[in-house]
Parts: structure tokens; sequence; C-alpha cells
């Protein structure tokens, strides 16, 4: 058996998020047909570097599988994207070591989320951006995005709904851009909480709004309360942009 790595990009607008759940359409579950497909069995397992919600994009998701068969990586990038539906396409494949883990090698991520600034609603955005028709102050906006760099424990932008004890995450970068009426917010972290980007992202936008002042980041990490943070940014915003390794 090989084990391949591959980096992956879909669109996330018809999917109900990445993870394979029953009778719904997922990245995971779409990885999987192709591959059993090919092998002719049934038991062919896609690992991800981790979850995407629905809605959710990725530019540079990365995934592993093991295989017998032979074909070359070359081949193999051909042979997926000639099953795989268009929304979804296998950027590279290469063979990686024996207990290479897409998921647990990871050292961070990098995630963008867009914001669509424009008074006009426009259709064709709708489902890669969210429409923020408001004015921001960014000099705000920046001096909040100090006091998230660095290491804390981040349970108040976290959802409610997890499982995971161990909160504490480090962010080493936030940046923002703007292009015309496409607004960028960019995260670098060595990891992300469930929605922890999403509920950075609507923190954020009330200090960018007014609503709150860039302190109240000292006092919403000191709660470890997810009720003090900002509201929850929709998922077509977001975009997983790119898994870091060693």
């Amino acid at each position: 058996m090989q084990r391949y790595k591959c980096v992956i990009s879909y669109d996330g607008a018809e999917f109900s998020g990445y993870q394979v759940q029953p009778n719904k359409r997922t990245v995971q579950g779409e990885l999987e047909s192709v591959l059993t497909k090919m092998h002719k069995r049934d038991g062919i397992k896609v690992t991800g570097s981790g979850r995407t919600d629905a809605g959710v994009h990725a530019k540079g998701q990365v995934i592993h599988f093991d295989s017998s068969l032979s074909i070359s990586e070359s081949k193999w990038k051909v042979a997926l994207n000639s099953l795989l539906p268009e929304d979804i396409s296998i950027l590279s494949v290469e063979k990686a070591r024996e207990n290479f883990h897409a998921r647990f090698d990871t050292v961070g991520k990098e995630y963008h989320y867009h914001l669509n600034l424009s008074l006009d609603r426009d259709p064709f955005l709708r489902n890669y951006a969210y429409q923020y028709p408001y004015k921001l102050n960014y000099e705000a906006m920046r001096e909040a995005s100090m006091y998230l760099l660095g290491t804390h424990d981040f349970t108040s932008f976290c959802s409610a709904k997890t499982d995971v004890v161990d909160k504490v995450r480090t962010i080493e970068e936030i940046d923002f851009s703007v292009d015309k009426e496409l607004f960028i917010l960019r995260f670098v972290g060595n990891g992300f909480l469930y929605n922890m980007v999403r509920i950075l992202v609507g923190t954020l936008l009330e200090i960018g709004a007014g609503t709150r002042s860039p302190k109240e980041i000292i006092t919403i990490l000191e709660k470890r309360d997810r009720r003090f943070a900002g509201k929850t940014a929709p998922a077509q915003g977001l975009y997983l942009w790119e898994v870091y390794y060693k």
C-alpha cells in the first residue's frame, strides 16, 4: 500500500460540509466514492487536514489516502479530476511517507474571509463573499487584532457545540486587504477551533462598526465564554486557504 498526499480545492456552496454525513452531499463522500470506483471495492477512506462546514470553501485543503494501485502521481491527478464533480479539483498528488497524516502532522493553517462591501447585492458573489455594505473603521479593527495575536485560550471564540477540551491556540498573523469592494481578512495560526475564524470575523466587524471598542478583545478572552464574543459570520465568506506542514 502506498500513501498519497493531495492538495485539493472545492466550492463549498453545494456541499453539506467536508465530512461524510448520511444522505448528504459532502466533499469526503465524493472523494471516497471516486476512489471506491477506481479500486473496485469499498473501504477506501480519505483523511482530511480538518473539517469545513456547509458553505465553506477551500483553496488548499490537504487529504491523504492509501492505495494498492500502481499509478504515477501525474496520472493520479488526471484520473481523479476526470471522475470528480466540477466543484472539486485535485491540485497536486504526491507519494507520502507511510506514517504521514493529513490532520495530525499539520503545524498551521491559513484562512481567508471575504466581504463584499458593495451597496448593491451581487448575485454572483452571494455564495463566495458575505455582503457587508457598511462603513468600517479599519484602524480600530487592526488595533483589536493585535490583542488576538499570540497564544491564548480562545474559548470565547469557539462554538459551544465543540467537544474539544484544550482551547489554547496561537494566532501568528492577522491582516486585511481591500481590492475595490472586496475586503479580505487573513488569519494564520497553529490551529483553529470550531467556528473560531467566523466568530473572530463577526467580533472584528462589530468593532469596525463602532459597537465595540478594540480593547474589549482583552475582556472577551479573559471571560472564556462564547456569549461575550460577537456573532458568527456567515459560512460563504470563509476559505481554507493553505495547510502547513513541517
